[in-house]
Order: C-alpha cells, then structure tokens, then sequence
C-alpha cells in the first residue's frame, strides 16, 4: 500500500495522532505527514502511507492556503485563544476600526516580512522546543525570521471579528499574522478559528474526514482513497524509462532516456522517471545533457500506474 490521503484533521487532535490512527488503521508503519497543524486548527492534513513519505519533502515546501478568524481587541500568551489574554481593548475602540484601515494594515504583511514565531511554537533554541519553556513561565527570545504570504484577503469583518484568507509559503505562523495585525492597529489580536483549506494538490473539498478514513482502511476498503504518490508531482517534467532504462535506474546509473526533449536550462533539474506500464519509477536529476541521476528510486513491482485524479 502506498500513497497519500488527503485527510480533514479535526480540532483538538494533534497531527501526529492523525498519523497514529492511520497506521493503526493501515498495519502500515511507514506513514507521516506533510505539513504539521495544531490541535486548534482543523482542515487539510496530507498523510503519505508506504513509500510515498520519501515524497513528503515536495509538499512540506508546497503553498498552503489558510481561513483564519481574527479577533481584535485581546493579545495572549499564545497568539490564540487557548492563551491568557495579555492586552485588553474596550470594543467600542475596536469597533471604531473602519474596514479600510484593517485592509491596509493586512496589505502591510504580504509578501517577504519579517515574522516573530509564537512563544508557544515547536521551534527549537540550544535543542528545547519553545513551547516547553514557555509552558515553564520562561518563554524564549524568539529571533524573527523571514516569512512569504502570497496573498492575504479580508473575507469577512463583524465587530471585533475578521475572517482573513492567508495564501503563504513554508514556516509562515497565521497565529503570528493575528497578533502582529492587532499590534499594527494598536489594539492587539489572536486566532480564534483556524483551517487550512490547501496543500500544494490537495484541497479541503476533498478532503475525507479522520473518522471515515480509518473505518474504511479498517475494512481493508481503499479503492479511490488512496492518491497516487506522484499526485504531489504535478507540473514536474517527465522521462519515460524502457527496460534498459528502468534496470540502471533501480541500481542508481544515470540514465539517458528517450525520446530526448529539449533538456532543462541548467542542472538540478528534478523530474519524475516512469516505467513503461506508467508506474512512478523514480525522481531523477539534470546533470546537463542528456544524463539524469536517480536521486530516489520506487519499488515498481505490483504498483499501481498512476491515475490522475484531482486531490
């Protein structure tokens, strides 16, 4: 079995114990996720099972998509609304705020910016996780590091309560984005509400619920449950392999595939190598010329050819 699960994680659960409940489900023990959520927030949770984890790495870089709710007027320990409030507003000021203003202060934050991760953040400093420190009463120093939101978007504003749409790379901290909002408008902010509604393919529409995955992996029913593990490959180029291809590739030779398309502008290059019944057979990389390099190498045998179908 292998593949990846496009899961909808619910509030209150952490992602690794989406990970536990699948590999309890699966009698499958390589499993993993991309992209870790917190116990607050709910939404998509790529889960890889098999040797799709080797493939992980392309959707921990991948753009996310979040729906976050905002609330101004309370600052807290914890940028969110498990935390002890820190700063107070009265809500007649917050609701002098005109929607034109909080626009403007979120149009400050797009693009490269530098972020100050939440005290309560699994960011590790001389080995110790923030979190634990800051649950001790001695939050770390935090540096800020920069931060990329493609897009941000006000969907919704009622009173002290915004709905905002945050479109961001890798290492991007909603819960940061609320508190340093609300710091902009000089009355303070946190996150009440969070979902992620997308990861690189995989989007929460089609997303299947934790509790549904696991009865049907139980009843051993994974027709249409499973994607292919290239479905995180999309828009990378593609070789195709003959049998003499494919024997050097599972033994890691470089490969000269044809037919022989314009080659890539430089090395470095990573594409996706396919046997000849279609099977994800490796990802190669440009070594200028002809010459691809097996960089990782999959099992072919009794593996499904891919069929692409939306995430």
């Amino acid at each position: 079995m292998r593949g990846f699960l496009n899961i909808d994680k619910p509030v209150g659960i952490t992602s690794f114990d989406v990970v536990r409940a699948i590999r309890r489900a699966s009698r499958v023990k390589r499993v993993g996720h991309a992209g870790t959520l917190d116990p607050l927030a709910s939404g998509v949770l790529p889960v890889a099972v098999g040797d799709a984890t080797r493939l992980i790495d392309a959707l921990v870089n991948a753009r996310k998509t979040y729906r976050a709710e905002v609330t101004l007027g309370i600052e807290t320990t914890t940028d969110d609304a498990e935390g002890e409030p820190t700063t107070l507003v009265p809500p007649e000021t917050v609701a002098a705020l005109s929607t034109e203003a909080i626009e403007q202060a979120l149009a400050t934050f797009l693009g490269e910016t530098m972020q100050t991760p939440p005290a309560f953040s699994a960011i590790k400093r001389d080995g110790q996780p923030a979190y634990r420190a800051a649950r001790r009463g001695e939050p770390l120093e935090l540096a800020a590091r920069p931060a990329t939101a493609h897009a941000l978007r006000l969907i919704a504003r009622d009173g002290s309560r915004c709905v905002i749409e945050v479109e961001c790379a890798k290492g991007y901290y909603v819960r940061a984005l609320a508190r340093d909002l609300g710091r902009v408008l000089g009355v303070g902010g946190h996150i009440t509400a969070l979902r992620r509604t997308q990861v690189g393919p995989f989007r929460a529409e089609r997303a299947i619920p934790l509790a549904l995955a696991v009865a049907r992996l139980e009843a051993g029913e994974v027709e249409g449950l499973l994607h292919a593990p290239d479905a995180v490959l999309v828009g990378w180029p593609v070789i195709l392999l003959d049998d003499a291809a494919l024997s050097d590739v599972r033994i890691g030779r470089v490969v000269h595939p044809e037919p022989r398309v314009e080659a890539p502008p430089e090395p470095g290059i990573l594409a996706r190598a396919y046997a000849s019944d279609g099977v994800l057979a490796a990802i190669t990389e440009h070594r200028g010329g002809w010459e691809w390099q097996p960089v990782r190498v999959f099992a072919t045998e009794n593996a499904q050819p891919s069929s692409p179908r939306p995430v």
